[in-house]
């Protein structure tokens, strides 16, 4: 694996885009104002936006028509300065994004366990399959697992949080509840069944071999801030995958040794540790546009985004 943009993850905001195979642009741009706009009123030129997905391989036909579409969608906003656009992100579009980005940065802090599960179940006719795909993929990123056909379990998610997604699908056969312990005979599947840890394990291996080259890489003072920008993205849209593969079972019930807690911290290490060359590059291509608004890019460490820090330019 190679840190490269996650495919088909990540949040569920209601406003902002998927990952789609084959890369994002639309979803990069979001990805992008996010990190390095999310407050700021002033609009970018849209050259700047176009120049900054270039670095990421985008064609300016491919850039173009992502500000098109984020635009008829309400997440960007425009305003005119001669024969000149410019952009930014609109309220709405940088709520969700804070969200989003909060929660990715929060997860594996494991916190303390009850013992309680949460069952969600529900059924659709196959006339509604798409509801059914979109009812799975958010039960999923909201951390449950699939026990049975149709029986779905977690031992963080609420029975609220189930039962109002299944409101907002319009999915009236559902049911949900929370208990303690484990009924059953020796044939049962105990709740943990429904993920397949080897896999993941599998798959945080493969990301902890990644961040330790790019640590590597960074240490030996040898990034230029073009490389880290792309490097810094590119370990978020991978790590972002995390909270829909991992529903943070308490690390009581995992094998030993779970990399889940490691591969935290060496995220939160890589993603701070290359915030401050990233920025310089964004700066350096905004100033090609407006030197005026240049100064003002400032992306965010992982402490600010939890709540408890500064931005790399406010330190």
């Amino acid at each position: 694996m190679t840190l490269t943009p996650a495919r088909d993850a990540g949040p569920s905001e209601g406003l902002l885009p998927r990952f789609q195979e084959g890369g994002s642009p639309q979803h990069l741009l979001v990805t992008l104002l996010g990190d390095y706009w999310l407050t700021r009123e002033e609009h970018l030129p849209s050259g700047a936006l176009v120049r900054l997905m270039g670095e990421f391989g985008v064609s300016e036909v491919g850039a173009r028509s992502a500000l098109s579409r984020l635009q008829r969608r309400g997440l960007l906003e425009h305003s005119k300065r001669g024969r000149h656009t410019h952009y930014g992100l609109t309220r709405a579009a940088a709520r969700e994004i804070l969200i989003g980005a909060r929660r990715i940065i929060a997860f594996g802090s494991d916190g303390a366990w009850d013992g309680s599960w949460t069952v969600f179940a529900f059924s659709l006719p196959e006339s509604r399959r798409d509801t059914r795909h979109a009812m799975r993929s958010q039960l999923r990123w909201l951390g449950f697992g699939l026990l049975y056909d149709g029986v779905w379990v977690s031992p963080r998610a609420s029975a609220e949080a189930a039962m109002q997604l299944a409101k907002e699908l319009d999915v009236r056969t559902a049911t949900a509840f929370v208990g303690k312990g484990v009924a059953g005979d020796s044939h049962s599947r105990a709740p943990v069944a429904a993920w397949n840890l080897d896999e993941l394990r599998a798959i945080y291996d493969e990301f902890l071999a990644d961040c330790e080259r790019l640590l590597a890489a960074i240490h030996s003072g040898a990034m230029a801030p073009a490389e880290a920008l792309v490097a810094r993205t590119s370990l978020m849209d991978t790590y972002r995958r995390f909270p829909s593969l991992d529903p943070e079972l308490p690390l009581e019930l995992m094998p030993r040794s779970w990399p889940r807690p490691l591969a935290r911290d060496r995220f939160h290490e890589a993603f701070d540790l290359l915030a401050p060359l990233a920025e310089v590059r964004v700066r350096q291509i905004i100033a090609q546009f407006d030197s005026t608004i240049s100064a003002y890019a400032q992306c965010y460490t992982t402490a600010t985004l939890i709540g408890d820090g500064k931005r790399v330019s406010d330190k």
